[in-house]
């Protein structure tokens, strides 16, 4: 499967955390009940790994690890099931192990200088984050214009208010959000009202 084709057809990514992995399993039926089968678990609580493991177990949703930081977070991740790694910033070891396991690296790169260096990595997409507070859909359309091979996956600060701004950028592959995952909702076990935010998210990306 070619992950980064999947993830641009999708053009949404939740990124998820879960304090408890019990919930992983009825947020990923929530989600491809929604009609979006991809995940990002990140690695911020201890519930990561078995939240991963028991998503990927599935086999019907793409599932990533996000806010991995270094080269044994991802050999944590790989192990789990995850698919795909993302990194607020960009490392070398990072990426390279990310190589060494088969697995596609989306590091973080908001600056000419990160997007350069990702070039040098041998990258052609990176996630840009956080995207709110780095210049949002403009500060991409300019670095876009340089970087023409390049495609982002902007993250953090994005909502169904500004996601178009986002997706109507020729090179956005796909966008990055919570909204329709909100850890208040999963802790509650609210995950009829996940499915309805995630139904609503893929009409707005579709353009509906």
């Amino acid at each position: 499967m070619d992950v980064l084709q999947a993830l641009t057809d999708a053009r949404l990514v939740p990124v998820v955390v879960l304090d408890d992995a019990a919930d992983a399993d009825p947020l990923a039926a929530a989600l491809v009940a929604g009609g979006l089968p991809v995940a990002e678990v990140t690695f911020r609580t201890s519930a990561a790994e078995d939240a991963i493991r028991a998503m990927s177990a599935r086999g019907d949703i793409l599932v990533g690890a996000g806010t991995v930081l270094t080269a044994e977070q991802v050999d944590r991740a790989v192990d789990a099931g995850a698919s795909y790694v993302v990194s607020p910033g960009l490392s070398r070891a990072v990426v390279e192990r990310c190589r060494e396991r088969g697995v596609l690296p989306l590091p973080g790169a908001v600056t000419a200088t990160e997007i350069q260096a990702a070039l040098e990595l041998g990258l052609d997409t990176v996630k840009f984050f956080p995207a709110g507070t780095s210049g949002g859909a403009p500060a991409i359309k300019a670095l876009a214009a340089p970087f023409g091979g390049v495609r982002f996956v902007p993250t953090g600060g994005i909502g169904p208010k500004n996601l178009r701004e986002y997706l109507d950028i020729p090179a956005v592959a796909a966008v990055g959000g919570s909204w329709m995952v909100p850890k208040n909702l999963v802790a509650a076990g609210d995950f009829a009202e996940v499915t309805r935010l995630t139904t609503d998210a893929v009409a707005l990306a579709a353009g509906a």
